[in-house]
């Protein structure tokens, strides 16, 4: 995920304004002297949100020297960063930039356990994101390894199970889809049986989403795949963990999609401390 720099201080601003709303009431009883501060791990992972807090610099008297990239595996004790500049401004923008920090990083150490566990398969995101934080959180899981799935609605049509309720069939859903979408979009459809998952590769589906299917199903689904659809991809979604992953990949298809990877993450452990 390319990110240009306007879209990155846009979003800091709004992260500032929702904490410092009216001012900060601390920063008339801070001396105007600079100060620098460090920034430490407290458990192990992996560091993403830095592409975010570089460009605080932009927005406050401060600069960083950083000690890690994203993505990059860190220890417990680790200076990830120092950060100096005017006091006012640097106390003044701590928790944001702490923040970031964490819930950024705790998403890609999640995403990366999921990573470690197969190196055959795809590991996908999904649109289980908080809102207005969709584009920071699939950054974040990227840095962890994974393969981001679709941004939003304009990204890959994908014909899900309440969609489909509105179509007498699946393929009557794609031959309108076909007429309506831009001519380099891909079709994904949701399918909860192999007789679904037929009929949407019959009718042309790049994609085939094997959603809650046991794991004889997507098995079977594969093998009809292998058999008659070679280029048609399959993903397998639907209760995925990190102790199931697996039998997933014992079944053939080409990716797995897990919303745990982001909205099961949890905050990392970071401290600042002035020097």
């Amino acid at each position: 995920m390319n990110l240009m720099k306007f879209q990155i201080i846009d979003f800091l601003k709004d992260v500032l304004k929702e904490d410092l709303a009216r001012g900060d009431l601390a920063r008339d009883l801070i001396p105007p002297k600079k100060v620098t501060a460090k920034v430490i791990a407290k458990s192990e992972g992996v560091v993403a949100g830095i592409e975010y807090i570089k460009h605080f610099s932009y927005l406050a008297d401060v600069k960083f020297d950083f000690y890690f990239e994203d993505g990059k595996l860190y220890k417990k004790g680790d200076i990830v960063f120092t950060i100096s500049g005017n006091a006012k401004d640097l106390l003044s923008v701590e928790r944001s930039v702490l923040n970031i920090l964490q819930h950024a990083s705790g998403i890609a150490s999640n995403a990366y356990e999921f990573v470690k566990k197969t190196d055959k398969l795809k590991i996908l995101d999904t649109r289980k994101t908080r809102p207005l934080l969709r584009i920071f959180e699939k950054y974040a899981a990227k840095c962890g390894g994974i393969t981001n799935h679709r941004l939003g609605l304009d990204d890959c049509l994908m014909l899900k199970d309440t969609h489909l309720a509105t179509f007498n069939s699946i393929t009557k859903a794609v031959e309108k889809a076909r007429k309506v979408i831009p001519f380099t979009t891909k079709i994904e459809v949701e399918c909860e049986t192999l007789n679904q998952a037929k009929e949407a590769m019959a009718a042309g589906a790049d994609i085939v989403m094997c959603d809650n299917m046991s794991f004889d199903e997507i098995k079977k689904t594969v093998e009809f795949r292998n058999k008659n659809f070679p280029f048609v991809l399959i993903e397998a979604s639907g209760n995925i963990t990190l102790e199931n992953i697996e039998k997933y990949e014992k079944t053939g298809v080409d990716a797995i999609s897990s919303g745990a990877i982001i909205h099961q993450a949890t905050f990392k452990d970071f401290s600042m401390k002035i020097q």
